[in-house]
């Protein structure tokens, strides 16, 4: 137990971090900060505080959904630089290969868990050809940037400018 004395007092780290973790648990499913105050006996600013101290980021959360995508790899660094809460891009190669080898159902259960992760956030950038997006955008019913990246069908990757795609979602992260 990693202790530390402050003057008269014992106190424990491992009790703090315990209770932290409680407070920041039922603040998450959903209570209010007063409601937390009062269950775990402090008060209402004590919890605002403590939210404070570990905040991240403000702001609205961030989906990006995009295929076929070359520089597959170059965009989800530029996505995990800037925060981006949930990244699906796909080369072209790994379209085919997501599509190739599973039953119907595999691919549309596949398929709703994606749509139904996309609609857990604020905004969501899709990128695509054409049509793709025009009809993804249907799907995730959430305010959503566009990024076509050609006319469908698309028969090769395109290549998204990563410094492009960083300006992006900081203007979308801006209030």
């Amino acid at each position: 137990m990693d202790l530390v004395r402050i003057g008269e007092k014992v106190l424990s780290r491992q009790k703090l971090a315990e209770a932290i973790d409680r407070i920041l648990e039922m603040r998450a499913r959903g209570l209010s900060q007063q409601e937390v105050a009062d269950r775990v006996g402090v008060d209402r600013t004590f919890v605002s505080r403590l939210e404070t101290l570990g905040e991240v980021r403000k702001g609205r959360t961030i989906a990006v959904v995009g295929f076929p995508v070359e520089n597959r790899a170059e965009l989800e660094q530029v996505a995990r630089e800037e925060g981006v809460d949930y990244t699906f891009l796909l080369t072209d190669r790994e379209r085919w290969e997501f599509l190739e080898g599973k039953s119907g159902i595999e691919l549309f259960n596949q398929i709703m868990s994606i749509i139904y992760a996309v609609r857990e956030h604020d905004v969501v950038i899709l990128m695509g050809s054409d049509r793709r997006v025009s009809l993804m955008k249907g799907l995730v019913d959430k305010e959503a940037i566009l990024v076509p990246l050609g006319t469908s069908p698309m028969t090769q990757g395109a290549t998204v400018d990563p410094e492009r795609f960083r300006s992006l979602i900081r203007s979308v992260k801006s209030p």
